[in-house]
């Protein structure tokens, strides 16, 4: 019998690098990290054989399905598997149940001088073990959630506590209505991979708390487990206070430099279509209503003055002005709401520095 496994938890401990061999239209839906998709059919062939499954039933299926991944194509698949498996000797593979797709590709692996574990259950039995594993996980580490005021560098403080869990970095999405990457987030269910892989690993160093910024339930367009976030809502919060100034500057340098490059990049590359100042003019848009017309068309109008005044002299700082305004007018009001929500769980609050000391006595 061809090896197959249900450790799962060695897996993500492991790093195991996966094989998933379903067709891309199931991959683009979800599918776990470390994990590169090289199908066993094609979309369109998964969907013919789809349809004799229904009309004949499993024998005359798999029969079609033999004839059409055949020859050629079937050796350039397997060279693709082969190809990966001496890129990554411990691989592993699998297919959407750890059923017929998985047992053929690790049988035609096998034929090709290889060897190769599949995932007993497949990705359907994987998926639930992550599901379950953030519940058990969470009932038995303490939490403390990081605040503070939009631009006070709040993930760049979390960053440098090593009990920390970058819930922004796993949504690619910064978790404000600003907040979008150049890059496209991940789906909800490979965001809920990568929050379960994150877990896994922070329990396998030892810590017995996770440190978390300061979310609401979704982030962009990515939502938080109902039961991660009803904990993060009851547990100690740490404030983080910086100075009105020194939020305009870690703003500016985030959501300005390193944004306009990101978004020149991924232009570059056609992995975005919209220029970083469509962007910013959408998310204006988007917060028009809680602005008032007067404040959209007066920070608008910032926008594309410094945005102007950038083209013709390459000087981007002009942006403070509208950073400035925004931070107090429209982000700093909803701090102070949600702040007096939480005011009973806050434990300390003062810099960066102190906050960090604090952490760590």
């Amino acid at each position: 019998m061809l090896p197959a496994t249900s450790n799962f938890r060695s897996i993500v401990s492991n790093k195991i690098p996966l094989i998933d061999v379903r067709a891309p239209i199931e991959f683009a839906k979800g599918a776990f990290p470390n994990t590169v998709n090289l199908p066993l059919m094609n979309d369109e062939e998964r969907h013919i054989v789809g349809i004799k499954y229904k009309q004949a039933g499993n024998a005359k299926a798999v029969e079609l399905g033999h004839q059409l991944v055949s020859g050629k194509i079937k050796e350039s698949r397997v060279n693709a598997w082969i190809e990966q498996i001496k890129a990554h000797p411990n691989s592993m593979l699998y297919c959407f149940r750890g059923g017929q797709r998985s047992q053929i590709s690790q049988q035609w692996i096998k034929e090709a001088g290889y060897e190769i574990t599949r995932l007993e259950g497949g990705y359907k039995a994987f998926r639930n073990y992550l599901i379950n594993i953030n519940d058990t996980i969470i009932k038995n580490k303490k939490m403390i959630i990081l605040g503070g005021h939009t631009g006070s560098g709040k993930t760049i403080l979390l960053n440098r506590l090593k009990e920390s869990i970058d819930l922004e970095r796993l949504a690619n999405h910064r978790g404000s209505s600003f907040g979008r990457y150049a890059t496209p987030q991940p789906t909800q269910i490979n965001f809920e991979n990568s929050l379960a892989y994150a877990l896994i690993e922070h329990d396998d160093a030892g810590y017995k708390r996770i440190i978390l910024e300061d979310e609401s339930r979704n982030i962009g367009r990515c939502y938080l487990p109902s039961a991660f976030f009803e904990q993060m809502s009851q547990s100690d919060v740490v404030l983080l206070e910086s100075t009105l100034d020194e939020r305009i500057d870690i703003t500016y340098d985030e959501y300005i430099i390193a944004s306009q490059k990101d978004y020149n990049q991924a232009l570059s590359e056609g992995i975005q279509e919209y220029s970083w100042i469509e962007t910013m003019r959408f998310n204006f848009q988007r917060i028009k209503k809680r602005l008032g017309d007067k404040g959209y068309r007066e920070l608008s109008a910032m926008l594309d003055s410094a945005w102007s005044h950038q083209e013709q002299t390459g000087d981007p700082t002009m942006h403070k002005e509208w950073i400035k305004r925004l931070l107090q007018e429209y982000y700093d009001p909803m701090y102070a709401y949600q702040i007096e929500k939480k005011s009973d769980r806050i434990i300390f609050r003062g810099s960066a520095d102190e906050i960090y000391d604090y952490l760590q006595s």
